[in-house]
């Protein structure tokens, strides 16, 4: 596997962004290795928060909520996907599949930390690995909260939204990352936080990764990420340690997507749901305090 790396220089001076780079070496599968960076922030022994990313951002998307986070005294992991943010991009479309992204993630994130008592925090694309992170290690997480996002297994029709968006994602010849995320969020982003989310990619041979990520989400049963996903939702239909769902209101791709959580997970039953006001698919950009609060009151019980 070959994979490529954006220079540091990249990344130097970003809005907002002013936190220490962790990086950590796992095995790519064909014998080699790849870099994955990760955020780790706030008192080493705070109640933990993995936070992630989806497509095609980075955890660049979560520089406003980690400070209200570790400020209530929380630990916040923040990775990026491998093929995102400072993590390594595999080079090739055929690199990346459903099952590599959560095995590249267990083998960094949670083998490598040893997460222990952790509170889940999933969007997008965030959310489907995490999700099966979670069903994986049961043990390791006293608690999830999740918005714009889902577990899909195939059985569904995708929205008219998701499907324009995969076939943009293949077809485009440009795939302007930046502009896709402003496109996608409520507020409006400063040329320099525009900026900041193509930083990761100096040209479209960097966003193979981004650009196949659409085409992963399983849209039939015969998609060979759907097996796993059913097997996921089996260990969630028996999860009972709270599962909060927080779902933005102005979002066409991922809306009533917490219907099927609130309805099957055992631990959504009871739980303060909240709708996250005035805000688009990245509504990290939009709602960054409301979403710090429905954290801080997940891992304090409130």
């Amino acid at each position: 596997m070959k994979s490529l790396r954006t220079p540091d220089e990249r990344f130097a001076d970003l809005a907002g962004y002013a936190f220490a780079p962790n990086y950590v070496e796992i095995d790519d599968q064909d014998g080699g290795t790849l870099r994955v960076h990760y955020l780790d922030e706030g008192p080493a022994d705070g109640p933990v928060v993995l936070a992630m990313h989806g497509e095609p951002s980075w955890s660049y998307l979560y520089r406003k909520i980690i400070p209200l986070l570790t400020g209530a005294g929380m630990r916040v992991i923040a990775p990026d996907l491998v093929g995102f943010g400072k993590s390594d991009k595999p080079s090739e479309k055929s690199d990346y599949t459903y099952a590599r992204h959560v095995a590249w993630m267990q083998e960094a994130i949670i083998d490598h930390l040893d997460l222990q008592n952790a509170t889940f925090f999933g969007q997008d694309w965030g959310g489907l690995v995490g999700l099966r992170l979670v069903a994986a290690n049961p043990d390791r997480f006293a608690s999830v909260v999740i918005g714009n996002t889902g577990l899909p297994t195939g059985e569904s029709a995708p929205s008219d939204a998701f499907m324009a968006w995969q076939k943009f994602s293949q077809e485009s010849p440009v795939f302007p990352i930046g502009q896709i995320l402003q496109g996608a969020t409520n507020s409006e982003l400063t040329e320099g936080e525009v900026a900041a989310y193509d930083a990761p990619f100096p040209d479209e041979t960097f966003k193979e990764g981004a650009r196949i990520f659409p085409s992963l989400v399983p849209t039939s049963t015969d998609d060979p990420a759907a097996p796993d996903n059913l097997a996921a939702w089996e260990v969630l239909k028996q999860w009972e340690k709270p599962f909060i769902c927080c779902f933005s209101d102005d979002d066409p791709v991922t809306t009533g997507g917490d219907k099927p959580f609130r309805k099957l997970v055992p631990g959504a039953q009871g739980q303060r749901h909240t709708t996250v006001t005035n805000a688009h698919h990245f509504f990290q950009e939009d709602g960054a305090p409301q979403i710090a609060q429905i954290l801080i009151d997940a891992v304090s019980g409130g």
